[in-house]
Formats: C-alpha cells, sequence, structure tokens
C-alpha cells in the first residue's frame, strides 16, 4: 500500500546552484547527498517534513554525472523541471507486482538500490499519464 509522497525527483545542470537556490528562497537544507554511479547522478536530498509513517517527504535534485544516464538524456531533451514523483511503500516489490497486474509496466524486475540504500522501482510513465513514477520503501537506518 503507497503510503506518502517520498519525493518529487528534480533534473538539474547545477546541483550546487539548485541546492542555494532551494536553501535560499525557501529555507529547505539538504539532509542528504551522494552519488548513484548506477544510475549516473549526483544529488542532494532536502528534507520538506516528517510523516505519520516514520518516514519523511523530501525533494530530491539529481545533476547527471554523464550524458547517456536517463536524467542526462532527460535533461537534454526537457531541460530542467519535475522529472518524477515517488510514492512510498512498506513493500516494494511486492506493490510494484500489484500494479504490473493492473497492466501498468514496472522498469525493473527486481528493486535497485536508491537515495540512502532505499529499494525502488520506476513505473512507466507512458501508463501512467505522462508521470515517472517510482516506488521507494526507505532503509530503516536513515
Amino acid at each position: 500500500m503507497l503510503t506518502r509522497i517520498d519525493h518529487i525527483g528534480i533534473a538539474c545542470f547545477d546541483l550546487d546552484k539548485t541546492v542555494e537556490f532551494y536553501r535560499a528562497t525557501y529555507g529547505f537544507e539538504v539532509f542528504h547527498t551522494e552519488v548513484n554511479e548506477e544510475q549516473g547522478v549526483r544529488e542532494a536530498m532536502l528534507k520538506i517534513n516528517e510523516t505519520s509513517d516514520g518516514g519523511a517527504s523530501y525533494l530530491q535534485l539529481l545533476e547527471p554525472t554523464r550524458e547517456d544516464s536517463a536524467v542526462g538524456k532527460w535533461l537534454a531533451k526537457n531541460g530542467e523541471g519535475v522529472h518524477h514523483i515517488a510514492f512510498g511503500t512498506e513493500d516494494v516489490l511486492g506493490d510494484s507486482e500489484a500494479i504490473r497486474g493492473k497492466g501498468v509496466r514496472v522498469l525493473y524486475d527486481q528493486p535497485r538500490t536508491g537515495s540512502m540504500g532505499s529499494s525502488i522501482t520506476f513505473l512507466h510513465p507512458k501508463d501512467c499519464h505522462g508521470v515517472l513514477t517510482e516506488l521507494v520503501t526507505s532503509n530503516p537506518d536513515h
């Protein structure tokens, strides 16, 4: 069962400049940064609030580390902006299989490692009214 909006992913050309915008404009602070080599991104997670299920909601700022990454290709085509929305779940595999059973294409057969050690998968945007959708099970250590 999907429990919350985990994060909204925003693609950007310059992570440091974009972080500074969100800090100066809205007062959001960086909660976590990392480089995900598999996905070819450098990212910053800005915590917005805590949630009733023990998780949190974030803005995820994504800068590609290579042009051939999914975010790099997306930026080249679309420019900066909202890249995806992610919903939190206690069981990313179970929920993705249930959603697959409703005719929605799931992009990974097995969940992959995402931000802060989370378990993730994506749903095809053409099956989600043009929205790239991520499912996330948070790592309890974060």
